[in-house]
């Protein structure tokens, strides 16, 4: 049996690059007259094959025609030298050097690694929400599967949210890594990516700007002022009622109605609120989240439309009724009540939801920063 000896270990090669292969025999001998042949996992297709003195290409497997020459200076001592040009994703995985002298053959195995790295690594900030701020850590070309994290201004490793990648057409990997951030503690963050072969590190750093975080702050102005108008207008009628018209006991059953269906609405809005439907890790999450503000705002305007358009019917009515006497009256004026309101609700209520939110989405995109600088940035954030 003949000795062959090559490189040793893991042998690192870029990809697009040049790779090269050496091995030969030991100790030393002419090695022309032998048949050098080198192959992946099947003897029958090899990468190369040197028989009789000459170099075979036809036998040579096609994706590696036109790309792989073998040197052959040395082979007087028994060395040679197999190139493979413009190195690809399926060329990782082991290679066999293998020579043959009638029936004595002897083979060396060298491991083949392919590296590719990225240098387009970037962060997507999404627009803030009630939940607070996903930023995503997007890097393509990547080979083989890379090390990613977060870590903040300390350098300590904050847990992602998610992480997902895939393969393009080049069989090369796209990693994805989310980051929720629910408070303001976190001003400084950066994305981390370190190839598990080269070790090769990369980094993108960004600050977040405190009027990221004013967001809730925007719906608890919003909501409070919804609910100042609404005692607002409560405390109007108790006094066009009891002072100047002297009708208590009207305003007071209304009032009871009024304020049970508000307290409702806001119940089911807490509800919804503090219930987790999708989790942070779903990429539906933000979805739920948008659909959440959407909901609340329809609740809030719920809340507005009820007691005014219930009010005005129910007053409208009283006055109407006033003078006629009897049961019939007090039979009459709830279930016209009832009906009206329904009917108005359903018909007015969804479109002046609609309005409602547009004017909403319109005053916010005002009120809200478009682009944030800042002069330690390490990138700008644009959030669109």
């Amino acid at each position: 049996q003949l000795r062959v000896i090559g490189s040793e270990g893991p042998v690192l090669a870029p990809l697009g690059g040049t790779l090269e292969l050496s091995c030969q025999l030991s100790p030393p001998q002419h090695a022309q007259h032998m048949e050098i042949r080198w192959f992946r996992n099947l003897y029958m297709q090899p990468v190369y094959l040197y028989r009789d003195g000459k170099d075979m290409y036809g036998e040579t497997i096609s994706k590696y025609v036109e790309r792989t020459e073998l040197i052959k200076d040395a082979i007087g001592e028994g060395k040679v030298t197999l190139r493979i040009f413009k190195v690809a994703v399926d060329d990782d995985g082991p290679y066999r050097c293998l020579f043959k002298d009638g029936e004595i053959s002897g083979e060396h195995i060298t491991e083949v690694k392919v590296t590719a790295t990225s240098s387009d690594l970037q962060i997507l900030m999404h627009p803030p929400n009630t939940k607070g701020v996903m930023l995503e850590c997007h890097a393509g070309g990547l080979f083989p599967l890379p090390h990613m994290e977060w870590r903040d201004s300390k350098g300590e490793v904050i847990p992602a949210t998610s992480k997902s990648h895939s393969r393009d057409g080049n069989k090369l990997f796209n990693m994805t890594i989310a980051l929720l951030i629910e408070t303001s503690s976190h001003r400084n963050v950066t994305c981390y990516l370190q190839n598990r072969l080269t070790h090769q590190e990369e980094s993108i750093c960004v600050i977040l700007s405190g009027e990221l975080f004013s967001w809730k702050i925007v719906w608890i102005t919003i909501l409070s002022t919804i609910l100042s108008v609404l005692i607002a207008f409560l405390m109007m009628s108790f006094v066009q009622q009891n002072v100047i018209h002297g009708k208590f006991s009207h305003w007071l059953k209304g009032s009871m109605v009024f304020m049970i269906s508000v307290f409702a609405i806001i119940g089911v809005m807490l509800i919804l609120h503090l219930k987790q439907r999708v989790p942070v890790s779903d990429s539906h999450f933000e979805l739920d989240t948008l659909w959440l503000e959407d909901i609340s705002v329809i609740l809030c305007v719920l809340i507005v439309f009820n007691i005014k358009l219930t009010s005005l019917i129910y007053f409208r009515l009283e006055g109407e009724y006033d003078g006629i006497g009897g049961n019939s009256d007090d039979l009459m004026k709830p279930l016209l009540l009832t009906y009206a309101s329904v009917c108005v609700c359903v018909w007015l209520l969804p479109l002046s939801s609609l309005w409602f939110i547009k004017c909403f989405s319109g005053i916010l995109k005002v009120i809200m920063p478009l682009h944030f600088t800042d002069p330690l940035l390490c990138t700008n954030i644009f959030i669109s």
